[in-house]
């Protein structure tokens, strides 16, 4: 893997209804409907528009993603994932991977450079920190080495533990290298 990958990644705690990229990835519901934590906080930023253009896509189904426009956010659009209730299902890792890995075939297949995360399933869905982690890092980073369009990705908490958590992966990971 290419040191180069790695440095296309930020992690920062924030809100990422504020950030001015191409696109930001909704930890959405399964309606696309919008709720709490993040995905209600990306559909009060971005508008009534974004509700519409979920109404019309009908919904999501766990693992997979959804791509609608940024409305009034800073980011021209939203991919929107929706991931596993941990422990729900047996295959929760797996689900929670294919949330990556289509939140970025979606970038890939929109020329989007420049995307951002959340901490997907790590809220109300109750995955834990740690695991999600390494999961969302092991599975974008092979996208970072194998495009090479692919200028930032920001992994965006909002928590001081969760970027604590999110920092010192990483760091293991560079270590690593």
């Amino acid at each position: 893997m290419d040191k180069n990958a790695y440095n296309k990644i930020s992690i920062k705690q924030g809100d990422i209804t504020e950030l001015a990229v191409d696109a930001i990835v909704n930890a959405a519901n399964s309606s696309l409907l919008g709720g709490g934590g993040v995905d209600g906080a990306i559909h009060r930023a971005a508008g009534s528009e974004l509700l519409a253009e979920c109404r019309i896509i009908g919904g999501c189904p766990t693992g997979e993603a959804r791509i609608t426009k940024g409305y009034n956010l800073r980011a021209k659009f939203v991919i929107h994932t929706v991931g596993p209730v941990y422990g729900k299902s047996g295959n929760s890792a797996e689900l929670l991977k294919r949330c990556y890995e289509n939140s970025m075939k979606i970038a890939i297949d929109n020329h989007i450079s420049t995307i951002a995360f959340p901490a997907i399933s790590c809220g109300v869905y109750g995955y834990p920190i740690q695991e999600a982690c390494e999961i969302a890092l092991g599975t974008t980073i092979p996208f970072l080495d194998q495009y090479s369009f692919f200028k930032k990705l920001i992994f965006i908490l909002f928590s001081d533990g969760d970027t604590r958590v999110y920092k010192d992966c990483m760091q293991n990971l560079t270590n690593h290298f």
